[in-house]
C-alpha cells in the first residue's frame, strides 16, 4: 500500500515545489483587474483576469510603495511578483511587489465612454436631483429577493424604525436579463407613489455589477419621479448608477442608514421639543400672568368706584377746610363785632342817657346838636332814661363848642 500523507503534508509539499521554481518566484502577469477590494489594513484583494481565466493576487501594505496609481475595475496591468501556495487553504495566489498600467481593459472603456456620454446629456447635473425625504414612511426597493443586501437593508430598517413600509420588487442584478428587470423594477415602485427607492445590490467584479453601467438602467432612474438612491457593491465600486441616482450610498446598509429614520432619535428629538415647547409655553404663561396681574392692579387703580370714594374724601376734606375756615372766618367777625359793639356801647346815647344825661330834639324828633337848631318859644323834648320831657324854649344863650 501507498504512502499515506495528511493535508497539511501535501500542501508544504506544493508549496515548497513552487517555492524551489524560479519562473514563479519572479514573475509578471498581464491582465484586467476585477473584484478589486482595498482592505482596512492596507492590503489591496483582487482578481487578475484575461478572456478565460482568473487568478486570485494580493498586495500586501508593505509593497504599496510600488503602486504609482489607484486600481479600479477593468484597468489592464502587469502584476510582477511571485507565485507561491497559501499552504492553509491550499491555494496559490499572485503576490504582487509591483503593478504598473498596460492599458484599460473592454468593460472600462465602455463604462467611461457611456459616463462621458450621460454627463454630456446633462443627466448628472444636480439641478436634476432631487431631495430625499427626511422622514420616508415608505421605501420601495430594487434587488434580488435573495442576498446579503436585501438583508442588510431589512435588518437596518427594522432596527432603525419598526415602523417603516419596505416594499419589495425583486429584480435580477446580474446576467444578461438583469438591465430589464432593474427597469421593471423602478417603473413599477415609481408608479406606487412611494417616499424614496433604494435600487442596488452587493459587492462583486465589474461584470457582475454591469447591469448598472447599462444606459437603458440609467434613464429609468433618470426618469423617475420618485427620488432614488443607488447602492451597488462595496464602497470602492462606482457605476453609472451612481452618477445619475439622486444620492450614492457606498453599500446597500449605508442606503437603508440613508432612507430610513432613525425613529428612536426622532422620538427623543420630538420628546425634546415637546419639553421645550412646555418650557416655553410656561414661560409665556407666566409672563402673560403677570401682566394681568399689573393690569389688574391698574384697573383697581382706575376702578370708578375707587376713584369715587377717592373724590368722595377729598369733597369731605374740602368740606372740613371750608367748614374750618367759615368757623374761623365767623370767629374773627364775631370779635370784630364785639370789638365794634364795644365802640358803639361807648357811643350809644342810651348809655350816655343812663349816666344823667338826656337825648335833645325839637318839637318834630330831629336831634338838636347846636343852639342855632331851634328858635325861641319852639317846644324840644328831652329824653331821659326813665322818661320824656318836653319844653318851650325861653331864651338861647351861645358859648364855646364842646368836643366830644
Amino acid at each position: 500500500m501507498a504512502g499515506t500523507y495528511s493535508v497539511s503534508q501535501v500542501n508544504a509539499y506544493i508549496k515548497n515545489m513552487f517555492a524551489q521554481d524560479f519562473a514563479l518566484n519572479r514573475i509578471s502577469v498581464k491582465g484586467e483587474v476585477s473584484n478589486c477590494k482595498y482592505h482596512t489594513s492596507g492590503h489591496i484583494y483582487f482578481t487578475l483576469k484575461d478572456g478565460s481565466s482568473s487568478m486570485a493576487a494580493v498586495m500586501f501594505a508593505g509593497n504599496r510603495s510600488g503602486l504609482a496609481f489607484r486600481m479600479e475595475e477593468g484597468q489592464k496591468v502587469i502584476v510582477t511578483g511571485s507565485v507561491e501556495v497559501y499552504e492553509r487553504d491550499g491555494r496559490y495566489q499572485l503576490y504582487a511587489k509591483q503593478i504598473t498600467l498596460d492599458g484599460t481593459g473592454d468593460l472600462f472603456l465602455r463604462f467611461q465612454k457611456l459616463r462621458d456620454e450621460l454627463e454630456e446629456m446633462g443627466m448628472f447635473a444636480k439641478e436634476y436631483k432631487q431631495p430625499i425625504p427626511k422622514y420616508a414612511r415608505t421605501i420601495g426597493i430594487v434587488t434580488a429577493s435573495t442576498g446579503a443586501a436585501i438583508r442588510d437593508i431589512m435588518n437596518i430598517a427594522k432596527r432603525r424604525n419598526p415602523y417603516v413600509q419596505l416594499v419589495l420588487c425583486p429584480a435580477l442584478v446580474q446576467g444578461e436579463q438583469a438591465k430589464y428587470s432593474i427597469v421593471r423594477g423602478i417603473e413599477r415602485l415609481d408608479a406606487m407613489g412611494l417616499d424614496v427607492l433604494i435600487v442596488g445590490r452587493g459587492g462583486g467584479s465589474i461584470e457582475d455589477l454591469w447591469a448598472f453601467n447599462e444606459e437603458i438602467v440609467a434613464r429609468a432612474i433618470f426618469n423617475c419621479r420618485t427620488p432614488i438612491i443607488s447602492a451597488v457593491g462595496h464602497e470602492t465600486d462606482v457605476t453609472i448608477a451612481d452618477y445619475v441616482a439622486d444620492l450614492r450610498a457606498p453599500t446597500p446598509s449605508a442606503a437603508a442608514e440613508l432612507a430610513v429614520f432613525d425613529y428612536r432619535q426622532f422620538e427623543e428629538q420630538v420628546c425634546l421639543g415637546e419639553e421645550r415647547l412646555h418650557r416655553a409655553v410656561a414661560r409665556v404663561v407666566e409672563r402673560k400672568r403677570f401682566q394681568i396681574r399689573d393690569l389688574e392692579y391698574r384697573l383697581k387703580l382706575k376702578d370708578p368706584e375707587r376713584q369715587l370714594n377717592e373724590k368722595r374724601q377729598r369733597l369731605a376734606d374740602v368740606q372740613d377746610r371750608i367748614q374750618e375756615l367759615m368757623e374761623r372766618k365767623i370767629q374773627d367777625t364775631r370779635h370784630r363785632l364785639a370789638l365794634m359793639a364795644g365802640k358803639l356801647s361807648g357811643l350809644s346815647p342810651l348809655d350816655k342817657i343812663s349816666d344823667g344825661y338826656g337825648f335833645v330834639t325839637d318839637g318834630n324828633g330831629k336831634r338838636l346838636k347846636s343852639v342855632t337848631d331851634i328858635q325861641k318859644g319852639e317846644n324840644f323834648h328831652v329824653q331821659l332814661s326813665d322818661g320824656k320831657l318836653t319844653g318851650t324854649v325861653v331864651e338861647i344863650e351861645k358859648g364855646e363848642r364842646y368836643v366830644t
